[in-house]
């Protein structure tokens, strides 16, 4: 009986219609949208704002009788068409349907019931991703379609799949991630992070999710809500967590709200875009949120602009969106049970807001992460966003993970550049030493490569050397590791470099007919093959690995083209070994002595060669070596 999304209603309600006094001609139910669609009892947040939207709702006077729920304020919009509820859910509130009543003209009108749902479980035990996870990050749309019946749906205004046409939809869904979740659970990854799966209702580029048009449906396209749900409990069930990818920054322009915004500054610009004028664009200067010196008029761009002309720029600032979107992500959080959270473009929304929202989120789930993307090569600017930070302006983001756009950089550069002081491997030298600045340097989330930049095998001069050394580091430093869909089988753009059309390219296998199917091998090329069996090897490890998921961290500046780095614990120490010599050498070991591992015998876990660390090591070949003394099954 209870939906919990729908095209035109959030919420399937029943209105129960009192004879005389209000007509069926007069509200429709399928002319009522209540958002969030339903509750939860035992909350830590108490509050509880209820949108309403439906012709001429402002007229109406609600009330509530329940012993364990109050009804603390109404409010109206300049929109006739909502009306904004505040409820207080008490300790006391038992689970069931609220009766809210509402009357026109002091005559009871109609009747709305409202689900409050008992919670599964306590906020505490959402377990938020970290340093012992690896992420596998997926566009829905290319990498697997498990369900074709759901490639078009008609009345969305782009309704074809082209595989050919780069920027359009090719067909992958939620399905096609529930369909191969063992390979991703048997390549090791331990969490998967979907760009956004919510409705996006756009007339072109729909596929990317980044413009929402309703902030409570998934994407008809991608499947159901129930199809979501599903895939949390499939993920969870082996062993993998679940983020999802949010946008607090903007909307798509074809939201529902778009037809009637509810107060004057529910958007940036608003004014403009109703006159039909083009509003502002955003300036992308993201350093205004810590320049001491910035302009107003810097400030005032970059905060209001709206991303592209086909994203309105949301008004943190108004209390009831700032409500909305806070109540949406927690919606989302208990729905699914999710084990995290990406905030997409995080310096662009208010900054204030921002702060209000983490904190709600994570004193909802004390144990909960957020990755905030502030796609920023210095490092000064993206620890500014990390909680901890001592910060000049006081400024606290209770924001536990950010994205290290600075070591992604370091590391291109390092391997493909001359080994020179300022160049080469001692660009990762450098960029480690960084870490001082971090409050907590281990909690931010590492990548090589992901949805909108080259392909790292693009990125190294389609290198399998390079990629090996890439993604060997990106395991072994202390960081929590993201790898992008498709790198474990070399997938390139080079043909089109910065084509994000071409980035988020089809896994080969996802759709019936390929005549490569990375899933199981068919056809893919003995490089490729490689690549996906080392990365399996080194995942799986690390997986069981704590000198790798939390160990103490030494590293040697680079001499002679080599770069060694170590993770030990007491028991376990991983050593890894960046040669970018083309020519057989021996390492010297004299001056890592403090390594502690006279005699030890190693594993190569990336060529399973056996070696011992006596007074020099053989490095035979240019690229990984990934060395533990832990002993490995044969």
């Amino acid at each position: 009986m209870w939906a919990t999304a729908g095209r035109r209603t959030a919420l399937a309600v029943v209105l129960l219609l009192l004879a005389g006094q209000m007509s069926s001609a007069q509200l429709q139910a399928s002319d009522l949208r209540v958002e969030p669609p339903n509750w939860w009892t035992g909350m830590q947040r108490s509050r509880l704002q209820l949108l309403i939207h439906a012709p001429g709702i402002a007229e109406f006077k609600a009330s509530l009788d329940n012993p364990g729920v109050r009804l603390t304020g109404q409010h109206t919009g300049s929109s006739p068409n909502y009306l904004f509820l505040d409820l207080e859910i008490g300790p006391e509130a038992e689970p069931g349907l609220l009766e809210l009543q509402f009357e026109l003209a002091g005559k009871l009108s109609f009747l709305l019931p409202y689900p409050l749902q008992q919670r599964e479980r306590p906020g505490e035990t959402y377990l938020g991703f970290d340093t012992s996870d690896a992420i596998y990050l997926i566009t829905p749309d290319r990498f697997a379609n498990g369900d074709p019946g759901n490639d078009s749906v008609p009345g969305m205004r782009e309704t074809a799949v082209d595989r050919s046409e780069d920027y359009g939809r090719h067909g992958g869904d939620i399905r096609g991630i529930r369909d191969h979740l063992g390979y991703i659970a048997e390549m090791g990854f331990t969490a998967i992070w979907p760009t956004p799966l919510l409705e996006n209702d756009m007339p072109a580029t729909s596929y990317h999710g980044y413009a929402i048009t309703d902030h409570y449906r998934v994407d008809p396209r991608f499947g159901t809500l129930e199809d979501y749900k599903t895939l949390a409990r499939e993920a969870s069930a082996l062993g993998i967590k679940l983020i999802m990818d949010q946008v607090v920054n903007h909307c798509g322009l074809y939201h529902w709200w778009m037809e009637d915004l509810p107060f004057p500054d529910w958007i940036h610009y608003q004014e403009a875009w109703q006159r039909g004028q083009r509003p502002k664009l955003t300036n992308h200067r993201r350093t205004v949120n810590q320049d001491l010196y910035a302009s107003k008029a810097d400030r005032e761009l970059m905060d209001q602009g709206w991303f592209v002309p086909s994203m309105p720029d949301l008004n943190q600032k108004n209390p009831f969106l700032a409500n909305y979107l806070i109540q949406n992500s927690i919606w989302w959080v208990e729905t699914l049970g999710l084990g995290g959270i990406r905030q997409d473009t995080y310096p662009y929304p208010d900054k204030g807001f921002l702060s209000e929202w983490a904190r709600a989120l994570m004193e909802e789930y004390p144990r909960f992460n957020i990755v905030g993307e502030e796609w920023s090569y210095n490092p000064l600017l993206v620890g500014y966003w990390q909680d901890g930070a001592q910060n000049g302006d006081g400024y606290r983001s209770y924001l536990r993970t950010v994205m290290d756009f600075p070591l992604q950089r370091a590391l291109i550069r390092a391997l493909t550049t001359k080994e020179e002081w300022e160049s080469g491997l001692n660009l990762l030298y450098q960029a480690l030493a960084n870490d001082f600045h971090y409050s907590s340097p281990e909690n931010l989330l590492f990548f090589g490569d992901n949805h909108d930049m080259d392909r790292l095998f693009t990125q190294l001069g389609e290198s399998e050397v390079l990629a090996e050394m890439a993604l060997a580091f990106l395991l072994s430093v202390p960081r929590i590791p993201q790898i992008y869909y498709g790198t474990e089988i070399l997938l390139e753009n080079t043909e089109l470099p910065e084509d994000h059309g071409r980035i988020r390219s089809d896994f080969p296998g996802g759709w019936k007919g390929d005549s490569v199917n990375a899933f199981t091998g068919k056809g893919l090329r003995p490089g490729q093959r490689n690549m996906q069996r080392k990365l399996r090897r080194l995942l799986n490890y690390r997986k069981h690995s704590q000198a790798l998921q939390s160990g103490r961290t030494l590293h040697f500046a680079p001499q002679d083209g080599v770069y060694l780095l170590a993770r030990q614990t007491a028991e376990e120490s991983v050593l890894l070994i960046l040669n970018k010599n083309k020519k057989a050498m021996q390492l010297q070991t004299s001056r890592f002595a403090e390594l502690g591992l006279g005699g030890e015998e190693l594993t190569d876990l990336i060529s399973g060669r056996r070696m011992s660390w006596a007074d020099s090591l053989s490095l035979d070949r240019e690229g990984a070596y990934l060395l533990t003394t832990r002993l490995l099954p044969e």
